[in-house]
């Protein structure tokens, strides 16, 4: 939470004195590491109000195709109504086995190139199959 607290006051553009008057305003202290769960709460939710929002903890992919996996999968799960992280999964794993990887490999973060290009290329199919469907 005070992670939290500092990069709100970094994207919220504020001084240290202004931010010293936050916290003491909020909470009668002028330091972070001096507060409780509650009072850094009550800080956070400060900052809220001020307009900071807390971005998502997702972490993107540098691998494009990785992102198109989850960008597809997205699309499937709006068609399907259902699924979840754990279901693409399996599917990843599915179409990864090789004599290299009899089990296949777990996450799609962990595909080279060319089973990434495997895995996007059944998404691509299952997703135009179940568009098919739909119309």
């Amino acid at each position: 939470m005070i992670a939290k607290i500092h990069l709100a006051k970094k994207q919220l553009a504020l001084a240290e004195a202004s931010y010293r008057a936050i916290l003491e305003r909020i909470t009668g202290l002028d330091s972070a590491g001096k507060m409780r769960v509650d009072q850094l709460d009550a800080v956070l939710r400060e900052f809220a109000r001020l307009g900071w929002r807390a971005k998502p903890a997702t972490k993107r992919s540098a691998q494009p195709q990785i992102r198109m996996i989850h960008a597809v999968w997205a699309d499937i799960c709006k068609l399907q109504g259902r699924g979840d992280e754990a279901a693409l999964r399996a599917f990843v794993r599915r179409q990864t086995r090789t004599a290299e990887h009899p089990d296949g490999v777990d996450s799609p973060n962990f595909l080279t190139a060319p089973l990434a290009n495997r895995v996007l290329e059944g998404l691509k199919a299952w997703r135009a199959r179940l568009m098919k469907e739909a119309a």
